[in-house]
């Protein structure tokens, strides 16, 4: 299946417009400030994208990131830009003729981001093989991927490559394809199935097993929205498979339980994250008001305090006094029932709104 995606993203895919189903697809609505940023990256770069948008974490500023499966390298010269010059963007592709696009701009965007030195590299390999690229354990702060995972024959071993080179309190934050049920071999088999980010997606529940098993405890959606099959041809072939494109943050946190529990903990954001002077959405079930003590399971408090988000909160409280189950939302996976509320496919998620004072 390797050589079926190298020569589908090498050879017949010249540009996005290529693309015969609109699971992985080019931006929509973006805001002012993404816009500004693609703005500055070469064109050559921008026609060889064939991702789920921008995939943009907050807080980036000197941060080491990790992009699997880069390609021509469209999302590595967005991040560099937000990383900033004492921050660094490594690319990892497995395709010859994305990653000449990807080397052939380096000096370009150093130029064009004002920069001493570049801060972006590309390497060639699998990312499910990272060992093989001198890539070390805990050495990258944020590792990103846009509708590239679900390409890999081997996710398992995707997953806990990542979760070996992250730091202690890193992340994985990434866009990809998920199904309401196991996609059978046979479509598993079809090349344009594959090629298109449809019949290589994992089965939503077959996910979240993988991430808990290589260490990542506590997978948290942060957005989502159904992919609808604009060829009727291939929505012949695919049946009454639903598929749905998420974006996810998993954290690489010590001492987290396999269940949510209360221990009465509450946090109190500041206000300080970039661009949500009010309110920070930290996943689709956990949103956090300025100056408001928010109770938390010990999970999530355990998770933020260990991660770069912890300089913007207060933490109260201990592991004294256990208090039962945490209470949480309807579970997070129920969207993949439900396509009535959105369609048009795009892999990304709404762009982040900035937020005026409260």
């Amino acid at each position: 299946m390797h050589n079926v995606v190298q020569d589908y993203y090498g050879n017949v895919l010249q540009g996005s417009e290529d693309l015969q189903t609109n699971a992985c697809c080019t931006d929509d609505d973006l805001t002012p400030e993404v816009k500004q940023i693609l703005s500055n990256i070469h064109d050559e770069v921008m026609a060889r994208y064939y991702g789920c948008g921008l995939v943009t974490p907050e807080e980036l500023a000197g941060c080491d990131v990790l992009d699997l499966g880069c390609g021509a390298g469209r999302d590595c010269y967005a991040i560099a830009q937000m990383v900033g010059e004492n921050g660094s963007v490594t690319g990892v592709d497995m395709t010859d003729e994305q990653l000449a696009v990807a080397n052939k701009h380096v000096e370009y965007h150093r130029e064009k981001f004002g920069y001493q030195q570049a801060n972006t590299q590309f390497l060639k390999g699998y990312i499910e093989k990272l060992d093989e690229l001198n890539i070390s354990d805990n050495s990258m702060d944020l590792v990103i991927s846009n509708c590239v995972i679900n390409l890999s024959p081997d996710k398992y071993a995707v997953l806990k490559e990542v979760f070996r080179i992250l730091k202690a309190g890193g992340e994985i934050y990434f866009s990809d394809v998920y199904a309401d049920k196991r996609v059978p071999q046979h479509l598993k088999d079809d090349p344009l199935l594959y090629g298109e980010c449809l019949s290589g997606a994992l089965y939503w529940n077959d996910f979240e097993n993988l991430a808990k098993a290589v260490g990542f405890a506590e997978p948290r959606l942060v957005s989502s929205r159904a992919i609808t099959i604009d060829n009727d041809e291939l929505a012949q072939k695919l049946g009454d498979i639903k598929f749905t494109s998420a974006t996810y943050r998993l954290f690489k946190a010590q001492d987290l339980e396999v269940s949510p529990q209360d221990y009465g903990q509450t946090v109190t954001y500041l206000g300080t994250i970039k661009d949500h002077g009010c309110k920070w959405n930290f996943d689709e079930n956990t949103a956090f008001a300025k100056g408001k003590a928010t109770a938390v399971s010990g999970n999530t408090w355990r998770t933020l305090q260990q991660s770069r988000f912890a300089k913007h909160f207060e933490f109260h409280g201990d592991f004294n006094t256990h208090q039962g189950l945490f209470d949480v939302p309807a579970h997070q996976f129920d969207f993949m029932a439900d396509e009535t509320e959105q369609s048009g496919g795009c892999c990304a998620p709404a762009p982040k709104a900035k937020t005026s004072c409260c």
